[in-house]
């Protein structure tokens, strides 16, 4: 029997929550409420809770999100944010967006913003710094902070890939200024489209980011900023709402997964495998993704493939930084080499036990020929 493991199964998540899907569909549609309405608000309500942070608001996407957060922080022309070229080129943009240039710095050997290359970075236009929750890992924020502090930067938090993470008991997007959150179909809570959150402690950044979410009306209508056109519509709120239940339990399945990959690929000497489930105290991670760094990745991924199971590799293989047409100069040679590098296993829902093992089974095979 030909064996299929597809890296993500978007009609297997539809089939198996098809009938309550269907009713959230029909009650949407029969009150006529697509934007703003009660089941957004109860979304953002039981989001605020779950983070333990004081204001959400459901916006169109994490890059919307961003871009927001940026600019009700005054983020403007001529200033720089340091950020990880390690990223989906949203982050960048985002930045750009504002006026602001986004200067990109290493990756460390976690995949994760290098602390040291932000100190390196800083200049006299140098307004924050924007680490990337990456795979469901949140940073070095300790040390990321306390940069911050000592030359007087903002810190904003690309947390679109970690809602859930905690490091040292805060979750991802409640350290400095605020953060993103994605709901894209693949993240580990997402909706049947695009779809995102801002996240802040921040009363201030919050009433501005809700003016301009909306063309920059008011309550009562009235335009004081100019604004975006970037709400959450209430279909996609309803479903996320009825996949938040579920939430961490679909979490705990992750982390039993990567538990799984760790035991079954430790000790193939050509592999770097992501930190095991409470590697250490500090980090809870949520496993968005399983990336791993592989010799020989890319016929590594052409194997995988000929035995039926899917993989990706993130980004198109390219840091933020190589794209050249974009303005970019910098060399980051480490962030280039986990770029070449890199590869991300089946990881979802639906994956079985026995298919996680297929998949080590088959990687073990790989390195033995």
């Amino acid at each position: 029997m030909e064996i299929k493991i597809p890296f993500f199964d978007y009609s297997a998540l539809f089939r198996s929550h098809e009938e309550q899907l269907i009713k959230i569909f029909s009650s949407v549609a029969e009150k006529g409420a697509f934007i703003m309405q009660d089941e957004l608000d109860e979304f953002e309500d039981n989001l605020a809770n779950y983070l333990n942070i004081k204001y959400v608001l459901g916006v169109g996407n994490a890059t919307d999100a961003l871009e927001m957060l940026l600019k009700a922080s005054g983020i403007g022309l001529n200033d720089e944010i340091i950020f990880c070229s390690h990223t989906m080129v949203a982050t960048a943009s985002a930045i750009k967006s504002t006026g602001a240039r986004p200067v990109a710095v290493e990756a460390g050997d976690d995949h994760l913003i290098d602390p040291e290359s932000i100190r390196a970075a800083i200049t006299e236009n140098t307004k924050g710094i924007m680490p990337t929750q990456l795979n469901g890992r949140i940073s070095k924020m300790d040390e990321i902070l306390e940069i911050a502090k000592s030359f007087n930067l903002k810190v904003f938090e690309d947390s679109a890939q970690a809602l859930g993470a905690k490091y040292k008991g805060k979750y991802a997007g409640s350290f400095g200024e605020g953060g993103c959150i994605s709901f894209y179909p693949a993240k580990i809570l997402g909706c049947f489209g695009d779809g995102g959150a801002m996240v802040t402690n921040n009363q201030e950044t919050y009433e501005k980011i809700k003016l301009f979410r909306d063309h920059g009306r008011s309550n009562n209508n009235e335009v004081t900023v100019w604004g975006f056109n970037s709400r959450l519509d209430n279909l996609q709120a309803a479903i996320l709402n009825y996949f938040f239940q579920s939430f961490d339990q679909t979490v705990a399945r992750r982390r039993e997964i990567a538990m799984l990959y760790n035991n079954s690929l430790e000790g193939i000497q050509r592999l770097k495998l992501p930190p095991k489930p409470n590697d250490t105290k500090d980090n809870f991670d949520v496993f968005q993704n399983y990336e791993i760094e592989a010799e020989d990745r890319d016929t590594l991924k052409q194997y995988l493939e000929n035995y039926g199971i899917g993989t990706m590799i993130q980004w198109g293989g390219k840091g933020v930084h190589q794209f050249r047409e974009l303005g970019f100069k910098e060399s980051l040679p480490n962030t280039e080499l986990i770029m070449k590098r890199s590869l991300m296993l089946p990881l979802n829902n639906f994956i079985t036990n026995d298919e996680v093992e297929y998949v080590a089974e088959t990687i073990r095979g790989f390195y033995a020929l």
